[in-house]
């Protein structure tokens, strides 16, 4: 395996108190961004980012699903990677990753509990010092003050689809419509009133769809919930051949997926109904928090009709539908919503890339499309994400870079999250941290993957024992092969042959026709782990830590 950065870890286990920033003494530095170019010719920079967007739910890359002509077009216009990846598939983390260009294990954002360790530098800190105007506008989703922008509106948290609040330099605000319009809306206001013309800009677009619970706009509400969708072949998954860790998360369709939050049964028609089978917790924030306490009278006459539609067939048919039937039932109300706010989504970015074709800003602009993880839609009968196997681990990836990527080139290489931030410094002339462990893209962007020396990613996910119960596990993988270590109440390993087993039903890893393979892979991982200075003892530490942050 080879790696551009010859990058050494120090003291990690001191990681979350407060680590060492090799970035902070580069920013300090007086020599640390070339001046060859003018700022005014060096590219700007659009940065979409949506919230648990999965892969196959863009036609690009799978048109049974939807069709996202859209975002399409910056694949079109420029390359999609097909085998684009995460480090730690979960909100937060994620986008600490994409912003640091480093593992959870060194940024310290493992999970979605512990806080973000405001001394990291950020890839937007990088620009804002090397003379770019910066904005963030939408989801962050931790912290209320980003660092290295000049100009932010961020939901606080999660955030809310109908009628968000914002927090914005100037103090909260709430604006009555929908979350993805509103977004984006100022999103041009930006770049039509705010920005500088004679500087180049950074703007992190980020989407709050489509994350759970999923409210849709009240016109894609009413136009999807007339649609059928293709079920996935692994809906009714038994996860034979697989270990503990698959058959005891819980994030099945029917066993977990709540009747309110997630498939828009109102709280008052589950008690007129009294028992209902499967009984799965009546946890309604997603009912009474998103809609009941935001809509106002206009916007819930709008949604009324729908909602009255839905609860009144599940009311009538539900006690007599087989568990295949209510499987298969859930499945489409959870398409034809999580769909629904993706097709906002896409609408939205064709209007921001409309203006950048009629203002002439696109002929400078690197465009990049991507998500924070992937998503379970329905294959192995789940939902939400967490696990290494494809569905999350794998992520949308399409870069448009006028002048350098040639329309419609599709690339196969190992790419991760972790390679954002080198990769937008290296394309804008900015001096890479020793410290970020991603590796630039920008030759495979350019033609040339010879120049792209990574073979194999590492993934590493914490958050177990928590919501979902996807048990903490690391890995390594390569174009061919996956193979992943479940820890911490369990020891399990397993090994998939991407090529020949796509849909990850069979866990080879006791097959003796790959002992081979496995034992490469093995010291590979180990290679891996100690190249990005994680351990068993480094696991040990962040278990101490969640157990004493529980009272365990």
């Amino acid at each position: 395996m080879g790696h551009k950065f010859k990058w050494l870890p120090v003291l990690l286990l001191t990681v979350l108190a407060a680590p060492a920033s090799l970035t902070a003494q580069k920013a300090d530095s007086s020599d640390a961004f070339p001046s060859e170019k003018e700022p005014q010719n060096r590219p700007n920079i659009l940065f979409i980012m949506s919230d648990d967007h999965a892969y196959q739910a863009i036609s690009a890359y799978d048109d049974r699903l939807i069709q996202t002509p859209n975002i399409d077009r910056i694949g079109e216009e420029g390359m999609r990677f097909t085998n684009a990846c995460v480090a730690n598939s979960i909100c937060a983390p994620s986008r600490a990753t994409i912003l640091t260009g480093k593992h959870s294990h060194l940024n310290g954002k493992i999970d979605n509990r512990f806080p973000f360790d405001t001394t990291n530098v950020t890839f937007p800190q990088l620009f804002q010092e090397a003379g770019y105007q910066t904005a963030m506008y939408g989801k962050l989703h931790f912290g209320n003050n980003p660092k290295g922008v000049d100009d932010f509106m961020i939901l606080p948290g999660q955030g809310n689809y109908i009628n968000p609040d914002f927090i914005t330099r100037e103090g909260d605000t709430s604006i009555t419509g929908y979350a993805t319009d509103i977004i984006t809306d100022n999103t041009l206001h930006w770049l039509k009133e705010k920005r500088d013309p004679d500087r180049p800009f950074m703007m992190m677009y980020l989407h709050k769809a489509p994350h759970r619970p999923w409210w849709p706009r009240p016109d894609k509400f009413a136009e999807f919930s007339q649609k059928t969708f293709p079920e996935p072949p692994t809906l009714f998954d038994d996860y034979s051949n697989r270990g503990t860790a698959a058959k005891t998360a819980e994030m099945n369709l029917l066993e977990h997926m709540r009747y309110s939050h997630d498939s828009k049964i109102r709280p008052a028609t589950l008690e007129a109904m009294g028992e209902i089978s499967p009984d799965v917790p009546p946890y309604d924030w997603g009912w009474s928090g998103p809609y009941d306490t935001r809509v106002n009278a206009e916007q819930r006459a709008l949604y009324k009709p729908v909602l009255d539609s839905i609860n009144d067939w599940f009311q009538a048919n539900w006690p007599k539908l087989s568990e295949r039937e209510k499987m298969q039932w859930k499945y489409q109300r959870y398409m034809q919503d999580y769909l629904a706010c993706i097709s906002s989504v896409d609408d939205n970015v064709g209007r921001v890339l409309d203006y950048l074709e009629e203002s002439g800003l696109a002929e400078n602009t690197i465009v990049i499309y991507t998500s924070d993880q992937g998503f379970y839609l329905g294959e192995h009968g789940w939902y939400d994400k967490r696990f290494i196997y494809d569905e999350s681990f794998k992520t949308p990836l399409l870069v448009k870079w006028p002048g350098v990527t040639n329309p419609g080139e599709v690339n196969t290489k190992m790419v991760q999250n972790l390679d954002f931030a080198p990769t937008l410094l290296d394309a804008c002339d900015i001096e890479i941290p020793e410290d970020m462990q991603g590796e630039s893209l920008v030759p495979l962007l350019q033609g040339n993957d010879e120049d792209f020396t990574r073979e194999a990613v590492y993934y590493h996910y914490y958050e177990y024992p928590a919501v979902h119960m996807v048990k903490r596990h690391y890995g390594i993988v390569t174009e061919s092969y996956k193979l992943v270590h479940f820890y911490y109440d369990v020891d399990e390993w397993e090994l998939y042959d991407r090529k020949k087993d796509p849909l990850e039903l069979r866990n080879e890893i006791n097959n003796p026709q790959y002992a081979g393979v496995i034992d490469r892979l093995r010291r590979e991982l180990a290679e891996l782990r100690q190249f990005y200075g994680d351990s068993d003892a480094l696991n040990q530490r962040y278990i101490d830590l969640y157990q004493e942050d529980s009272g365990g």
